[in-house]
């Protein structure tokens, strides 16, 4: 059993590896699309460079997803090698994701209201429904949040441990002390 407690880490390692390596390659897609649109001497209508400029951003908002992705795997799979049982661990895991997931279906939204209302204004519901799905998130988010809140508060010396285990890993950071 022992085997398969130390196999999780190294199958997290490696997903959160892989969200660096897509992440790398959408940043490159993106500055190759950004490229398509701020290049001046070439005869490209304006609408035609907004949208590059747009796609780049769509295409960066979902590479900065899957570092933070990547980042929250490796930090609480890895480093803490957390157990999801604890309120605290569950909240805070879920909260980085939620947040990332927010912020990039917002970015998507903003950019294709953009985009749609320019080349198709029939499809602005659709995009409508992408912002009300942010919202909703939002809301179900806080919701959990709240509901958890108490379960933490029967559970303090869980939140206790995991500040201390922060500080022992921000030092670890530092290079202060090992963790």
């Amino acid at each position: 059993m022992s085997f398969f407690h130390r196999l999780f880490p190294a199958g997290h390692f490696v997903v959160s590896l892989l969200f660096l390596v897509a992440a790398g390659a959408l940043i490159v897609i993106a500055a190759g699309q950004l490229w398509d649109g701020v290049q001046f001497l070439e005869p490209v209508s304006l609408n035609e460079r907004l949208n590059a400029v747009l796609q780049s951003i769509a295409v960066l908002t979902v590479a900065v997803a899957a570092l933070e992705l990547g980042q929250t795997i490796f930090e609480e799979e890895v480093n803490r090698q957390a157990q999801m049982s604890a309120p605290t661990r569950v909240r805070r895991f879920l909260s980085r994701f939620m947040v990332v997931l927010v912020v990039a279906l917002s970015i998507e939204t903003l950019v294709l209201a953009f985009r749609v209302s320019q080349e198709a204004p029939e499809q602005l519901p659709y995009v409508a429904s992408i912002g009300v799905a942010a919202a909703l998130l939002l809301a179900a988010w806080a919701v959990f949040i709240r509901l958890n809140r108490s379960a933490e508060e029967l559970e303090p010396e869980a939140m206790q441990a995991a500040k201390r285990e922060d500080r022992k890993i921000e030092k670890s950071a530092k290079g202060e002390a090992k963790p």
